[in-house]
């Protein structure tokens, strides 16, 4: 078995076992995060390489910090938030690990969009990348990793937060596509594939069954469901 599988396995174990703790330490999360960080970019170096598949999760975290110090700085183009300390050590008012979101979920966004689509690539990877937001942003900022003083409809969280994700994925995804742009997803995309769909079902289910909050659960699910389900029906074809 590969080690990208090992730690996908040990990424879901210790997701399962975090799920059902409450409450959660901050050094916990920022541990399941480093454990789907290394997850994500040991898949990428194996289907594609250093230069292709590790350059792509690097850019990808370069771009999506670069963007969250603008957004601190200047609420655009997600709107006015802040970060709490919670997350470890911060540049700008931004915390390192704040790329590692943008990273570790890439890969997963650019392999699903591919299988459902090759000519419209980059947007469908942008909107397969802020579809996880939806489960993210309500948890992490109920949890006081970051706070948003003007609220918003969603859970607190305005929609200027999900056009900003979707901006900043198409930013990272036209740097991808420089990278490794003809890279074959039916081919060498299977491990990035378990990881979006494993995300979309966990989440779904820690929402639903564990955290009781139906309404994330409803939203994050239809959010990812509508670009795991066209990649997985596409990949079983």
């Amino acid at each position: 078995m590969s080690a990208s599988r090992w730690l996908l396995g040990a990424l879901a174990g210790a997701q399962m076992v975090y799920g059902r703790r409450a409450p959660r330490a901050a050094g916990t999360t920022r541990a399941v995060v480093g454990l789907m960080l290394a997850a994500s970019v040991v898949e990428a170096v194996e289907a594609r390489g250093w230069r292709r598949g590790g350059g792509g999760v690097a850019a990808a975290g370069a771009v999506g910090f670069a963007a969250e110090l603008v957004g601190v700085a200047t609420g655009r183009p997600f709107g006015h938030y802040s970060y709490s300390g919670k997350l470890g050590p911060r540049v700008g008012g931004v915390p390192v690990l704040a790329a590692a979101a943008w990273a570790m979920m890439a890969r997963p966004a650019w392999v699903v969009a591919g299988l459902a689509s090759r000519r419209w690539r980059i947007p469908l990877a942008a909107g397969a990348l802020a579809a996880w937001d939806v489960f993210l942003d309500p948890r992490m900022a109920r949890e006081s990793y970051w706070s948003w003083p003007g609220g918003g409809r969603y859970e607190g969280i305005p929609a200027s937060n999900f056009l900003g994700w979707l901006v900043t994925g198409a930013g990272v995804f036209a740097v991808w596509r420089l990278i490794d742009g003809d890279d074959d997803p039916a081919v060498d995309g299977d491990g990035a594939l378990a990881l979006y769909a494993w995300t979309w079902v966990g989440e779904t289910f820690a929402n639903a069954v564990l955290w009781r909050r139906p309404v994330v659960a409803v939203a994050g699910a239809a959010a990812m469901g509508a670009f795991a389900i066209p990649a997985l029906r596409a990949r079983l074809r």
